[in-house]
């Protein structure tokens, strides 16, 4: 079938319409092959008229000349309970010749399930009147896969929503950067969102959208928050929901569980880019120990053509929770402490044990080495080991992003920082430029922290400290393992702070390879001061800088051993007791410099 246009007059339409069909099931899809060619050939569209409403719903859209091909279309119907009738309609310009061509119109998947003579089975679901046999997941996900409704009766309302009356029992993050949007038809940018909702399959449905445009920026999250639930073990519980990512700049949408209300949780599932313009089911399975709560995750990509769509999410097999989930409260540095200290008559210039009161030298603080029987000496400090598994940051954070979380009015979304990463979370192409596998566990799975070229602008830079080391050993030393790669890497520094002057022990620039790199910094002794990672950014997104696996190796200050040094020690002039091989060997062994004095 085809159209040759050759007329002047303005805004001519042909219109070529389907005979009437009865219902479709939930899988239907309609296919065609279509031929748009002249330099002002016009656009074309398929609507769907659905009985008893009045307004008609956009398919698909081809805008103007789509060149001297055929291409082929492919639209998702869905579940269609009413008669309804398809429309293709050719607009002209009137100005110019042009050919418009349709072939090869399929309809596939479109019957509802066929009737059977049993339905057996615990995952199996046997239909009331239609008597067809479907998958027991099938159930109460706020799609009639049945035909007669049956296996959406007796559904808790509180555990599914289509948003055709709001939220339901979900709710906006406050935590966030800005809001998912309720909508009907299609989203206001073109090419790119739904142009109807999931449950109706209609522009009369509503459904969650994310919105890319300005003033939106890129990585910018909207989070929607589920009500909460009770335990589940081992993934009784069944979360159910639709999305659509449609559009050449879509970045990600991805679901978090949590069982402390104050933190972001741990990723269940994520997707990335464009994933055509159709709605998608996706099916996870929860388990807890504990009370949790659901979080979905937009993030924004870097344009306007990347909204994405939610629809009919549901819960099967889950039970909503009657209470709060806990929160934690952290120092600066994420370690938790005890809100107040046990009896004691220490000074201020000494440290109180958290468990028994006892009084130790404040200089013993934060020195490696546990002086108080809890260890809490050593609780609020940094790890001497670390390799960011669990998502933790053993003590290392970022003052100048805790100074800007006191100022509401600042957002630290897109300023250039570190962050915790894995290789899973990557996105198409980021690869090129950070780590895909860990260090610690060389996976996709393990943890690094990196920080973010794709945020901030040339030159910007990123530190992240220790808390204050009061006292090193003289052999200490950092160990750690980078990740430099990129076209356009920036710099990774080690420094030495203290109160009064900040100087660089290591640095390294420019790429280094798709591999980690092992380095080496040597400390020694020193007292009071904090060791900064700084990264510096390059001129582009394409090149992260990463570290992995921190080791402060040797570094509990000298312990005055109370006794005798033995035949193979040196005894120093502080009556420390050092091995003779550490004797005139350039290194501060013994704190006083005794082992380095030529008077030896």
């Amino acid at each position: 079938m085809f159209i040759l246009q050759n007329r002047s007059s303005i805004s001519q339409v042909a219109q070529l319409r389907s005979p009437k069909f009865r219902q479709t099931g939930s899988n239907c899809t309609l296919s065609f092959w279509y031929y748009n060619y002249g330099q002002s050939v016009g656009a074309a569209e398929m609507q769907l008229f659905v009985d008893d409403l009045k307004q008609p719903t956009v398919l698909w859209r081809a805008y103007y000349n789509e060149g001297n091909q055929w291409l082929k279309a492919v639209i998702q119907l869905g579940r269609l309970p009413h008669p309804f009738q398809l429309s293709l309609d050719k607009i002209s310009l009137g100005f110019y010749d042009g050919v418009s061509a349709i072939d090869d119109i399929t309809f596939e998947n479109c019957a509802l399930p066929p009737p059977a003579l049993s339905c057996e089975g615990p995952n199996r679901f046997w239909c009331r009147d239609t008597k067809a046999c479907i998958d027991s997941l099938l159930v109460c996900d706020l799609v009639d896969n049945c035909g007669d409704g049956s296996d959406e009766d007796n559904c808790n309302p509180d555990l599914q929503c289509n948003f055709e009356n709001g939220l339901c029992s979900w709710e906006q993050d406050a935590e966030d950067d800005f809001d998912w949007i309720r909508i009907q038809g299609p989203t206001p940018t073109l090419n790119t969102g739904p142009l109807k909702d999931h449950t109706t399959g209609t522009a009369g449905g509503h459904y969650l959208y994310m919105e890319s445009s300005e003033p939106r920026q890129f990585q910018d999250k909207a989070v929607l928050l589920s009500p909460l639930f009770n335990p589940s073990g081992n993934g009784t519980c069944i979360f159910r929901f639709h999305y659509h990512m449609f559009g050449k700049q879509v970045y990600k949408l991805s679901v978090f569980q949590r069982t402390v209300s104050n933190t972001k949780g741990w990723l269940l599932w994520y997707k990335f880019g464009n994933q055509g313009n159709r709605w998608i089911r996706q099916t996870l399975y929860i388990s807890s120990s504990k009370p949790f709560q659901i979080l979905v995750k937009g993030t924004v990509g870097d344009g306007f053509a990347g909204d994405i769509g939610l629809d009919d999410v549901s819960f099967l097999g889950c039970t909503l929770y009657n209470g709060n989930l806990p929160t934690i409260s952290t120092t600066a540095s994420g370690t938790s402490v005890p809100a107040t200290l046990p009896m004691n008559n220490c000074t201020e210039k000494e440290f109180v044990c958290r468990a028994s009161g006892h009084c130790i030298q404040i200089i013993q603080k934060c020195d490696f080495r546990p002086d108080c029987s809890d260890k809490s000496d050593e609780s609020a400090c940094v790890m001497e080991v670390c390799n960011f598994e669990d998502e933790n940051q053993c003590g290392w954070y970022q003052p100048a992003l805790e100074q800007m979380s006191g100022n509401d009015s600042i957002h630290t979304t897109n300023i250039f920082k570190w962050e915790l990463g894995r290789g899973v979370n990557l996105y198409p192409g980021q690869e090129n430029h950070c780590p895909l596998i860990d260090h610690t566990t060389c996976t996709e799975e393990g943890w690094y922290l990196f920080a973010d070229s794709s945020n901030g602008e040339f030159g910007h830079i990123a530190d992240i400290v220790t808390p204050v080391i009061s006292l090193t050993g003289p052999r200490c030393k950092i160990i750690f393992w980078n990740h430099m790669n990129g076209s356009t890497i920036g710099s990774l520094e080690v420094l030495y702070k203290t109160s009064k002057k900040t100087s660089k022990l290591w640095t390294q620039s420019c790429s280094q390879g798709p591999q980690w790199n092992r380095a080496e910094v040597f400390l020694g002794i020193r007292t009071n001061f904090q060791v900064v990672f700084r990264a510096k950014r390059g001129v582009s997104y394409m090149g992260d800088v990463a570290v992995d696996d921190i080791t402060f190796e040797d570094c509990s200050p000298l312990l005055n051993p109370g006794r005798p040094c033995t035949s193979e020690e040196f005894m120093c002039a502080n009556k420390y007791c050092i091995p003779k091989d550490n004797l005139c060997d350039f290194v501060n062994d013994c704190a006083d410099n005794s082992d380095e004095n030529p008077t030896i």
